[in-house]
C-alpha cells in the first residue's frame, strides 16, 4: 500500500523527475536506478499510455521511498483518475482553479503551471503548494528572478530548459525545486533501450546536485 507525499523526502533532493510517453516495462527498469541514485520524487504524466497502471505500480512498489505524482493534469476528470490510481501529488501545465482548490481542500500537494506574475499569484491564492513556472525554458533564470522580486512569498518550481550544467544557477536563487523531463529521462535513449546511457544521464544530474549541495 502506498504512503502519502513526504515533504521531508522532497527536501532531500528537490527535483521532480518527469516521465512522459514511455512504456510500463521501461518504467519498471528505470525506477530502481532512479531511486538508488538518490532521487526522491517522480511525476508520471497523464498523457502517457497506461498512466494509471504506472502510477499505481510506482506508488506501491516504492512506498516510503519515492513521492509519486501525476503530471499534465488538465481537468477534474484527469485529477480524479490520477488520485484513484494512487497519485500522492498533482502537477498541471495550466492554471485550473477547480483542480487547485480541490487539491487544497483534500490536502493533496499541487504544483499548478503558471507563467505570468498574475497567474503565479492567483495559483498561490487558490492554494498551490508551490507554483510550477512553465515553460521556464522561454524566460530562463531571468524570468524566475523577475517573478521572485515582487512575489517572494511564492515557492517556485521552474520546469523546462534545466540541465546538469545550469541546475546550480536555479537552486542558487532559492527556488522550491525544479522539474526535469528529458534531462533525466531522454526518450530517444529509452526508445533505443539504451538504459545504461539513461542511467549515466541520471547520474550526471545527481552529481550536479550533490556538488551544489556541498557548496551551500
Amino acid at each position: 500500500m502506498s504512503t502519502a507525499y513526504s515533504e521531508e523526502l522532497f527536501k532531500e533532493v528537490p527535483i521532480v523527475g518527469i516521465v512522459r510517453g514511455i512504456k510500463f516495462e521501461d518504467l519498471q527498469q528505470l525506477l530502481p536506478v532512479y531511486r538508488e541514485l538518490g532521487f526522491t520524487t517522480i511525476e508520471i504524466t497523464m498523457n502517457t499510455e497506461g498512466v494509471s497502471e504506472m502510477i499505481n505500480y510506482a506508488a506501491n512498489h516504492f512506498s516510503g521511498k519515492l513521492n509519486v505524482g501525476a503530471g499534465s493534469v488538465r481537468s477534474m476528470d484527469e485529477l480524479k483518475q490520477a488520485l484513484a490510481a494512487g497519485a500522492q501529488f498533482i502537477v498541471t501545465p495550466i492554471l485550473n482553479r477547480a483542480v487547485v482548490e480541490y487539491c487544497r481542500d483534500h490536502e493533496v500537494p499541487i504544483f499548478p503551471g503558471a507563467y505570468t506574475p498574475t497567474e503565479v499569484y492567483n495559483a498561490w491564492q487558490y492554494g498551490a503548494t508551490a507554483v510550477k513556472i512553465f515553460p521556464s525554458v522561454t524566460g530562463g533564470l531571468t524570468h524566475i528572478k523577475a517573478i521572485q522580486a515582487p512575489l517572494e512569498m511564492v515557492p517556485l518550481l521552474p520546469t523546462g530548459g534545466i540541465s546538469a550544467q545550469n541546475l546550480a544557477s536555479y537552486l542558487d536563487v532559492g527556488v522550491f525545486g525544479v522539474g526535469l523531463g528529458g534531462a533525466l529521462f531522454p526518450r530517444a535513449l529509452i526508445a533505443k533501450q539504451d538504459l545504461e546511457a539513461v542511467g549515466k544521464t541520471m547520474s550526471e544530474m545527481m552529481h550536479a546536485f550533490r556538488v551544489w549541495k556541498a557548496s551551500v
